[in-house]
């Protein structure tokens, strides 16, 4: 059985676990990181230095960084299905997840800590403001791309949805100013109808 380290309230660890359960993966879950702590004790670190989660181990397989257990998890129990076997709707999945990472996180997770996890006088406003621009930016290029795609390889739900979907489930249900994005949005309801989303992303985020 896969052991996940890691709080239930993670974005990054809700990746995991949804991918998990769509797959139908039995796995047990060991509270980590945040409130729980123990990413920096030995035996922790042993198995990820960086002292972050999620971390898993399979079959004494011990893996970190968030995407790259999506990927390998969808490669070893999902071929087929979130992971697609061919190469270039396989590359449209994998795409959206570098973008994931590399742009939209990166606009938005300056706005995210500032109003969900810093207490009010100590928020940032400009700090806030200009994350939040950049994060409509970067989701602005998604809406689009989802005006002629059910998800976004293609008709069915990969790897590329289950990195985007906690972090845009975050930028839609946090009280702030947002631009319409239809397409976006109507992508997001399709996740929502989903079991697993339910049960692993749309709970009360911190």
């Amino acid at each position: 059985m896969i052991r996940i380290w890691g709080r239930k309230n993670s974005v990054n660890v809700q990746k995991v676990l949804w991918c998990c359960d769509e797959l139908g993966i039995p796995y047990e879950r060991v509270d980590a990181g945040g409130a729980f702590g123990g990413t920096h004790e030995p035996e922790y670190l042993a198995m990820n230095p960086t002292g972050l989660i999620p971390t898993i181990q399979d079959d004494g397989f011990a893996l970190w960084e968030s995407n790259t257990i999506v990927r390998y998890l969808g490669a070893k129990y999902g071929a087929g299905s979130l992971w697609p076997q061919d190469p270039a709707t396989r590359a449209l999945a994998e795409k959206w997840m570098d973008y994931q990472l590399g742009t939209l996180w990166v606009a938005f997770r300056a706005a995210f800590l500032g109003l969900v996890r810093t207490p009010p006088e100590r928020r940032d406003p400009d700090q806030i403001r200009t994350s939040l621009e950049s994060t409509a930016e970067a989701l602005v290029i998604l809406d689009a791309h989802l005006a002629s795609e059910e998800y976004v390889a293609g008709a069915n739900l990969t790897v590329g949805d289950i990195a985007l979907g906690p972090t845009v489930y975050r930028w839609l249900n946090m009280e702030i100013e947002r631009p319409e994005m239809p397409k976006l949005e109507a992508w997001h309801d399709r996740l929502s109808t989903r079991s697993a989303y339910q049960k692993n992303v749309m709970v009360p985020f911190t």
